[in-house]
């Protein structure tokens, strides 16, 4: 019993780093620029983010204004979600 609650410790121990390189986050921008080819979104906050394969791109164009929520993921932004704001 003990060897296995020390594993469990271990396994903790060992993956708790990696949540720190995965942090969310939002960001409220204006469009900048949109790649369907490379699934990225380019917005005026100067920052470029990833989006999934099976992201919808329909209804987004420079000039319109979203709100992105995206998790950090080894320096990439990747979208989690993203709502265009009226």
């Amino acid at each position: 019993m003990r060897f296995i609650v020390a594993a469990l410790m271990a396994t903790a121990g060992f993956l708790s780093p990696l949540a720190v390189f995965a942090e969310s986050a939002d960001v409220e921008a204006v469009i900048t620029g949109v790649d369907t080819e490379k699934l990225s979104l380019s917005l005026d906050d100067g920052k470029s983010y990833q989006a999934p394969e099976e992201f919808n791109f329909d209804g987004l164009k420079a000039g319109v204004k979203v709100l992105v929520f995206y998790t950090e993921v080894e320096g990439k932004r990747v979208i989690n979600d993203l709502e265009i704001i009226q």
